[in-house]
């Protein structure tokens, strides 16, 4: 099994609650009903306001490689990441378990 972390960051003056991010952030809820490839899905925004905390995060798990491949260029998350790409920059854990 893979895990796949996702921390995302929202740039500089943008907010949680405005409609493209919210829009965002629904995109990547809906990942885990429509993508195959995820054994294990969850999203959420972070709950503390610490300066080194990022805003909103992925945690999620595939069978492999081949998997984690599939997922990454599946088109719903390829237009997911897209609308992040926007108004957010993030880091990447990819660790076998």
């Amino acid at each position: 099994m893979i895990r796949h972390l996702v921390l995302f960051k929202l740039n500089d003056g943008v907010e949680r609650d405005e409609p493209r991010v919210q829009a965002g952030a629904a995109a990547f809820k809906a990942l885990g009903d429509v993508i195959p490839e995820l054994t294990f899905w969850e999203c959420a925004w972070n709950i503390t306001d610490r300066p080194i905390a990022y805003d909103f995060a992925i945690n999620s798990a595939v069978e492999d490689t081949d998997a984690l491949k599939r997922y990454i260029e599946h088109p719903d998350h390829q237009a997911a990441a897209a609308q992040w790409r926007e108004f957010a920059t993030w880091v990447i854990a990819d660790y076998e378990f």
